[in-house]
């Protein structure tokens, strides 16, 4: 087949003008179409008034190899690149020693997914509920205030992604064809086919459920095994070798191979791992708050007098400013249509994430507003140094929320200006269970504070509206990324002092979102198979 791209067409073109777009590109007869599908499409909205979608198509024709000879010179038409995924094996009767999946999240989810279909009869432990189970708790917090530290928005099945915009997006590079696996694996189990070709698709929260239940069946119809509520509680080691694993109920799991998927906020299990001696680093992460604007004001920004199409939908954004005192700070997870969720995993603190679901029809737009940081100049002195930060800026925000799970909330205007604020505007926040007005100026570290303060003056003159005074901060985001890495052999994936232990995702420091993080956990898996069999 021919692989064509940089096909641009107005946005509300009918499919007849694709097939003319094709047809005039390739200078064929129609008779000489056989086929053609959609590989990706994006949206270029830089001339507002002449949006345009631009597609890459996979064609066959009549004369494919003629007309790859003729094209030979254009870099903007060759032949289709194999992006079928092939497993590393496939083991027959398998009776050794069975890997051991820590964590059910996307790392956790594709590495178990993997070993299951490669022959290896994972076990996969989850410290939370299944999903279903899982998202009756977290909605009961949302709701009602009633938090589970075991089951909630960072665990349980699915992980931390579940509640978010089910975002599968990422700047990885796929000479593998991991992430198209991990996209299709998705669409097999339910995921809409859009996501393998719209520019940054996501699945949306709800629709995420029915999928993860999907495969998790496909798991264990072949010979996989996934216990939830199953807190590992020790790593069991013998001359720096993985020998088992000591469970919450005082069970004991014999393997060779540990998955670690534990995901960012598996706090207490990088303790326990950084007590056992395995070799752990801090790494940057960043902090900041959820900022709210009107998801109009984003779509007319973006989409100018096509605000409101259905076929443009929900605008999104991603800015990044360097400021003067030498920090960066940037937009991250932007949720258009969506909400602020509540997403502690620990009594007594408060952290906000974003969450949107398929539709992205709710009234606010919404993104994490951070500023780096790293441990050299932040956190120094100690590889759990940045957890510790982490913990005493989600303390000082339950403090300022009212010690009751509500958020500290403040308008921009009032934060530019360092005074609390006392009542909203036209922006009512969407977090859930409530918020206080107050004054954010101090939840953070100072430099910090100053440049947030920068940063949104400066994205006010990309984005009309972004500095508005009644737009709405809600604190603290701080679960941007793990702030630690456990470092692993870039080889066998293994820890570098710890033969067995395979270190995988976004908690130990190798992923940033649901498909970067199960393309991470494809890797490990098949690593453990080449192992397996040597």
């Amino acid at each position: 087949m021919i692989r064509l791209t940089e096909i641009k067409l107005p946005f509300g073109h009918e499919h007849e003008a694709l097939v003319a777009a094709v047809i005039e590109k390739l200078d064929i007869q129609a008779e000489d179409l056989i086929a053609f599908t959609v590989f990706k499409r994006s949206t270029d909205a830089r001339r507002k008034g002449r949006i345009c979608f631009v597609y890459t198509v996979d064609v066959d024709t009549k004369c494919n190899r003629q007309l790859l000879e003729r094209f030979a010179n254009d870099p903007r038409v060759f032949e289709k690149p194999d992006t079928t995924y092939r497993l590393t094996a496939q083991v027959e009767n398998y009776h050794g020693t069975r890997p051991v999946v820590v964590g059910f999240g996307p790392a956790g989810l594709f590495a178990g997914l993997l070993l299951a279909q490669m022959g290896l009869k994972p076990i996969i432990l989850e410290r939370g509920k299944s999903v279903r189970e899982r998202a009756a708790d977290t909605f009961g917090f949302w709701r009602k205030r009633k938090f589970s530290p075991d089951s909630n928005v960072q665990f349980g099945e699915g992980g931390a992604g579940t509640f978010s915009d089910g975002k599968l997006y990422s700047q990885i590079k796929d000479k593998n064809n991991r992430a198209r696996k991990v996209l299709t694996e998705f669409v097999n189990a339910g995921a809409q086919e859009e996501i393998l070709y719209v520019y940054r698709p996501h699945i949306g929260t709800f629709k995420l459920v029915k999928i993860l239940e999907k495969i998790r069946a496909t798991i264990e119809s072949l010979g996989g095994e996934i216990r939830f509520e199953s807190k590992v509680e020790e790593l069991l080691l013998i001359d720096r070798t993985v020998a088992g694993l000591k469970l919450s109920n005082d069970e004991s799991l014999d393997t060779e191979h540990v998955v670690l998927a534990i995901g960012h906020s598996a706090r207490d299990t990088f303790q326990m791992l950084h007590d056992k001696g395995v070799h752990i680093e801090a790494k940057p992460f960043s902090i900041g708050f959820r900022v709210e604007h009107p998801q109009g004001m984003i779509d007319r920004c973006r989409w100018g007098a096509d605000a409101g199409s259905k076929l443009l939908g929900s605008a999104d954004y991603k800015l990044v400013h360097h400021c003067t005192n030498g920090r960066s700070v940037y937009t991250f997870c932007m949720c258009p249509g969506g909400t602020v969720v509540a997403s502690a995993s620990e009594e007594g603190q408060v952290v906000t994430n974003g969450m949107s679901q398929y539709s992205r029809d709710e009234r606010n737009a919404n993104s994490g507003l951070v500023v780096g940081i790293t441990p050299e100049e932040d956190y120094p002195g100690h590889p759990l140094a940045g957890i510790d930060l982490q913990r005493k800026i989600e303390e000082a925000a339950y403090v300022l929320g009212g010690s009751n799970y509500d958020a500290p909330c403040q308008l921009v205007g009032d934060y530019l200006n360092g005074v609390a604020s006392t009542e909203f505007g036209a922006v009512t926040p969407s977090y859930t269970p409530g918020v206080n007005l107050c004054d954010l100026s101090n939840v953070l570290p100072g430099f910090a504070t100053e440049a947030i303060r920068e940063a949104i003056r400066a994205f006010a003159k990309k984005i009309r509206g972004f500095d508005r005074s009644d737009a709405v901060l809600t604190g603290v985001e701080t679960r941007t990324s793990s702030p630690i890495r456990i470092r692993r052999d870039s080889d066998s994936y293994q820890s570098i002092n710890t033969i067995g232990l395979y270190p995988t995702g976004e908690g130990a420091g190798y992923a940033g979102g649901i498909l970067s993080a199960g393309v991470d956990g494809i890797k490990v898996a098949e690593a453990i198979a080449r192992n397996v069999l040597k």
